[in-house]
Order: structure tokens, then sequence, then C-alpha cells
């Protein structure tokens, strides 16, 4: 019997503007019947309630709507729908993410591979320490996300990661049974709430990697986006700007990126003259 997909997870957050354009990613590529749930936290802009409900109406996917009356902070509502969505492995999605065809299953596939595995990322645009093409930079969306994303297509590494990013994660269910949820009381924040159970899951002998067969896009996001208690972090790991700054130096990545920019190059030299990274 086939296994069940993970259940994608995208808190909305109030953002209107990034929503249609994620929501259409998401539709075009999921399979039929994948399970999708949206986050919505007392939003007063009317819009994305009538966007969202439109969108439900038509989506072949299985999609759960779920508009709370009372505001909860960020981490917290994600853990809300942990609680909802047992016993499967969750996604968080963020939605400024731009998935690419396969992604859902590539991730799955990749956390069956190994048990030990407690979060899994793809390659992405931004996400510093998983970023493509420049390693530890935002870059632009690309116009073809699909043609990384075709190039990236193959057996997976799995590469280790000090810390999740959370733009796109999968976070296996077991993984959460046994760590606990996030951490929403001290990281009310996604980002840092990601970043701390992911550390804590190294910390219990689980990894954190990079699931290097799947590319997800994502829009660049604004600086007021980035808002977060780093101090709090480092209250709690002291060494984490050290461990980053020691994967920064070894940039164990560097072969894999090569290897992705090669199979790029290739299929642009066999198909119709893009840029590529032009912004789309």
């Amino acid at each position: 019997m086939t296994a069940r997909l993970p259940v994608v997870v995208v808190p909305i957050l109030h953002r209107f503007d990034p929503l249609d354009a994620c929501l259409a990613a998401i539709e075009s590529s999921l399979p039929r019947g994948a399970r999708v749930w949206l986050l919505d936290d007392v939003s007063s802009d009317p819009r994305i309630e009538a966007l969202v409900r439109g969108w439900c109406e038509h989506s072949v996917l299985d999609v759960t709507y779920r508009r709370r009356q009372q505001f909860l902070d960020p981490a917290e509502s994600c853990n809300a729908a942990f609680e909802e969505t047992l016993p499967d492995d969750v996604v968080l999605l963020d939605v400024l993410a731009r998935p690419t065809p396969g992604w859902l299953p590539r991730l799955a596939r990749a956390i069956a591979i190994d048990d030990s595995i407690a979060t899994a990322v793809p390659w992405s645009n931004v996400g510093d320490l998983c970023a493509f093409p420049n390693f530890g930079e935002d870059n632009p969306l690309p116009e073809f996300p699909e043609i990384i994303a075709d190039a990236a297509t193959g057996p997976a590494t799995l590469p280790e990661l000090p810390a999740a990013s959370p733009q796109c994660v999968l976070i296996r269910r077991a993984a959460l049974a046994r760590i606990g949820a996030l951490d929403a009381t001290s990281h009310p924040n996604i980002a840092d709430a990601l970043v701390d159970f992911s550390l804590r899951a190294a910390s219990m002998g689980w990894c954190n990697v990079l699931c290097d067969d799947v590319y997800v896009g994502q829009m660049v996001p604004a600086s007021s986006e980035r808002v977060g208690n780093l101090s709090r972090l480092l209250a709690r790991w002291p060494d984490y700007h050290e461990r980053v700054a020691r994967f920064i130096l070894a940039d164990p990545l560097r072969p894999l990126r090569m290897r992705l920019s090669e199979r790029i190059g290739q299929i642009e030299r066999s198909g119709p003259q893009r840029d590529l990274f032009a912004t789309s």
C-alpha cells in the first residue's frame, strides 16, 4: 500500500498579496487529493477569506481552511494544526513559497530512507544554508523554477544541516512525538521556533537534512517579515552561531551546488534560450 503523503500546512499570516500565486503553485504541483491545511488567524483583510473559500470550492486537493476566531501566535497556530493532523507527517510551507512539480513525494521519500531524519528542507533561492545558486544569500526567485527542479531530480544524498530553514520544511511525526512541539512560548515566530526545534532534534540524536533532489522557490521576504528574537535562541543555544559558521566555512554543499549548476546548463543548452535567473 502506498504511504500517505504528509499534510501541507500553510500559515497565511495576514499576507494577501502572495496568497493567490502560492495557492496556484500548490494546486499545480500536488497530486489530486493531497491534503492541505490553510491557517488563517483572525485576519482583518476580508479578501483573504474570499480568495481561499473560492479556491477551496474548485480545488482538486483535500483542503481544510482553518479560520480561527481567536488570535494565536504563528508558532502556536502551527502546533494546533499539528495536533489536528495526527498521525501524519507535516510540511510547513511559507505562503511566499512557490513549490515545483513532484516536490512533496520527493520530500516524503527522503525521510523514508532514514528513520533518524527529523526535518528535511529543499533547495531554494532563499534559506541561507540551502540557498541556490549563491550560498548564504537571498537569490531572486527565478523565472523558470521548474528547470532547477528538473535538474535536481535524481538520487538524493541528504547532507546534514545544522538547522532547518523555514521556507519549506518537512517534519517527521515521530520526531514531534519524541521531541515535543514547537516552543511557541519562547519563540512565537515560526522561523525561530523551527530553528529551535531542529537544534533540539540534533541534541537528541536526530538529524536535519537537505533534500537535494527537490527545489522550492520563494519570493524574497521583506526585512519586516524576518522579525525574530535571536537573543532567545542564543540564550538556549549559545553555540548556534558557531555551528553555522563552521558549516559555512566548510561549505559541504559546494559540490552539490556545482553539480546542480552543471545539470541546469545541460537543460538550458538543449532547450529554448532563457534567462533562468531573471527576476519573475
